[in-house]
């Protein structure tokens, strides 16, 4: 991973990264800087993955990291920087946003046109909003509707005009509505497991045909005898038709090879 970090603007950045180690060592200052968004405040390799990110939307170091925000486990960026990204690439002709209607009929429009390309329209209402259980929301839908509004119409509208431009990142204020993935915090002590079930004969079988010999298949047999009172004393009581039957391999390869050895020509049996 290597080449010169870029911005969109017309400033030469005093930082240029352009070999991997120096990404490590700007990584490393900057998540010990305490001048970076908490997520990335003490986390290096999370530094270092959102430059690169950055890097590939056209963003130099810091801007990255302002810009880019990891929500839910899940990198998204800032609705303005969204619109910034896509108003300096040079696919885009014009993203027009507006607002309509008052109080429970008000809706976002964003119109993002590309060049050589029909306009393409998202719409996002307080209808909308109400059926995805946003309205209300404690929160930036409480404090500024209008403001969430237009970020939801304007993230639908970039992604459909410019998924090559945003490389399939959504905007942060929609990732904050995203439900959080459910995760089993019961104590692991306190978890009810299915024990594991051995499939015993099926085991001896495959170690029965790797016996050359009588004397390994003792070892099966005296091995077998004690997982049986290993498993009573475990409370975890083999039952008693695998018992027999596990037995009854044992035995038959024992016959099998006795027979063997006893047919075998006397300069071929092993001494």
């Amino acid at each position: 991973m290597s080449g010169a970090l870029t911005t969109a603007g017309n400033h030469t950045p005093a930082i240029q990264i352009t070999s991997f180690d120096q990404l490590m060592r700007f990584a490393s200052i900057a998540a010990k800087s305490g001048m970076v968004p908490q997520a990335y405040s003490g986390k290096p390799e999370a530094v270092l993955i959102a430059v690169q990110m950055g890097s590939e939307l056209g963003l130099a170091p810091l801007q990255s990291l302002q810009n880019i925000a990891v929500i839910n486990g899940r990198p998204s960026v800032w609705g303005d920087a969204l619109l910034g990204l896509v108003r300096a690439a040079p696919v885009c002709d014009d993203v027009i946003e507006r607002i309509e209607g008052d109080g429970e009929k008000m809706v976002a429009i964003c119109i993002a046109k590309r060049k050589g390309k029909e306009p393409v329209e998202s719409r996002f209402s307080v209808s909308d909003a109400v059926a995805a259980n946003l309205w209300n929301k404690q929160g930036p839908w409480k404090q500024y509707p209008k403001r969430m509004l237009q970020m939801r119409a304007r993230g639908f509208a970039l992604r459909d005009a410019f998924p090559d431009v945003l490389r399939g990142l959504i905007s942060a204020e929609e990732a904050q509505d995203l439900p959080q993935e459910t995760i089993d915090v019961t104590p692991h002590s306190q978890r009810i497991e299915q024990p594991r079930q051995i499939d015993h004969r099926a085991l001896m079988a495959e170690r029965l045909t790797k016996c050359s010999d009588v004397l390994t298949v003792d070892t099966q047999w005296r091995n077998w005898d004690a997982a049986i009172a290993n498993a009573e004393k475990a409370g975890k009581i083999i039952p008693e038709d695998v018992q027999s039957d596990v037995r009854d391999m044992i035995a038959a390869r024992r016959a099998e090879l006795e027979q063997k050895a006893a047919e075998a020509p006397v300069d071929e049996v092993v001494a």
